[in-house]
């Protein structure tokens, strides 16, 4: 069995994040460190989208960004400037291509086409299982989510943000490129959070996003039919769909991180890096690598790494109401938007705010729901 300091397994954003983190810095240039996943990961099968102020460490990949955002419901719609935040999009193809590539010319990392089976930690080295073969690792890094125990359980509701997109062309300029559609609830609700998601890629290029937070997922067809019905609506009759996308997130606060180990660190959406109230992973995972790195130069305990903050409180109670009250997103998130300015908001979803923005902003949410998902967590 081949030994190695460090094993990542699943080379998705998470995964390759921190291979590339380590592949640039000096202090981890004496490891050995084997990536697994049972895919070549080269192919346009996710988009990713954050916000930053600043350009960050893949502003080089970004293929578009946005100044302006606009948010659509019955109760209020406007297109709003997010200066100094820009929306920003990054196509997995180019993402996979620049790491590998830097990847491929460090000789102490390694990579396993294989499916990884299961994580066995024996506290002093750990078996990393797969279709073929046992790795044994020093420290392992996961990002494939091997367990089905957030399903399994009823403390923490579990909502799925699940979705069709489509990359549609035109032959006519028929999209503002200026902006990003974060959120149109106009769209039939039919008792559950359903929205459309727009990136203007360019006037004739877009991806739409026919997006849902809730339990069941939905017929292929359903989605689709949704994203012909919006496009028509919008009175856009010819286009060409260049690409598809499917995919499902799940939103849940329960405690992913229960199941690291000294040795094991669960990332990504396996380790409940995605923001549980919005879905969003990508700039998330960003930030809790940088801390890793650092925090794997002075700490070898890996069950140290997560730490449960404020936010996770806030975050609980909306999914709380929101899986509670499923039929009245599009009101939830309305009132978010419609009282406080859209860079308060991300700000918020950055978890950068202080405690007087919390509470204003706290303020003019429905506070009588809120104090009862909080009475009915507390007692």
């Amino acid at each position: 069995m081949q030994k190695y300091d460090y094993i990542i397994t699943g080379t998705g954003a998470s995964g390759l994040m921190l291979a590339y983190y380590m592949a640039i810095d000096p202090f981890f240039d004496s490891k050995k460190i084997l990536l697994i996943d049972k895919e070549q990961k080269q192919n346009n099968d996710r988009t990713w989208c954050f916000w930053e102020q600043k350009n960050g460490t893949w502003n080089k990949l970004v293929s578009k960004k946005w100044e302006s955002i606009y948010f659509g419901s019955e109760e209020f719609s406007k297109t709003m400037n997010i200066s100094p935040y820009n929306y920003k999009l990054i196509r997995s193809q180019d993402f996979y291509r620049f790491v590998f590539a830097v990847l491929e010319k460090k000789e102490n990392i390694s990579f396993a086409q294989q499916e990884v089976i299961s994580l066995n930690d024996e506290g002093s080295i750990v078996e990393v299982e797969t279709n073929t073969q046992i790795y044994l690792g020093d420290k392992v890094f996961n990002s494939i989510l091997l367990s089905e125990a957030h399903n399994d359980q009823e403390r923490y509701p579990v909502l799925n943000q699940h979705f069709v997109g489509w990359f549609v062309k035109t032959k006519a300029p028929c999209f503002d490129d200026t902006t990003a559609t974060f959120m149109d609830f106009t769209v039939a609700q039919k008792g559950n959070t359903r929205f459309m998601y727009v990136l203007p890629i360019s006037t004739t290029k877009a991806l739409l996003e026919y997006t849902l937070f809730s339990e069941d997922l939905l017929p292929q067809q359903e989605y689709e039919d949704e994203i012909k019905r919006y496009l028509k609506n919008a009175g856009i009759s010819e286009y060409k769909i260049t690409e598809k996308e499917r995919g499902n997130i799940p939103m849940t606060c329960y405690p992913f991180y229960k199941q690291n180990t000294k040795n094991v660190l669960h990332m990504g959406t396996a380790g409940g890096w995605t923001k549980p109230s919005t879905g969003y992973t990508f700039n998330n995972a960003d930030r809790k690598i940088t801390k890793l790195v650092a925090f794997l130069k002075n700490t070898h305990n890996l069950s140290k790494f997560e730490k449960r903050t404020k936010y996770w409180w806030y975050d609980l109670l909306f999914l709380d109401l929101l899986y509670e009250e499923n039929e009245n997103g599009a009101v939830l998130f309305s009132r978010l938007f419609k009282k406080n300015n859209p860079q308060k908001i991300l700000k918020f979803l950055d978890e950068e705010t202080s405690f007087p923005e919390e509470v204003a902003i706290m303020r003019n949410m429905p506070a009588r729901k809120f104090l009862k998902m909080f009475w009915k967590r507390i007692f």
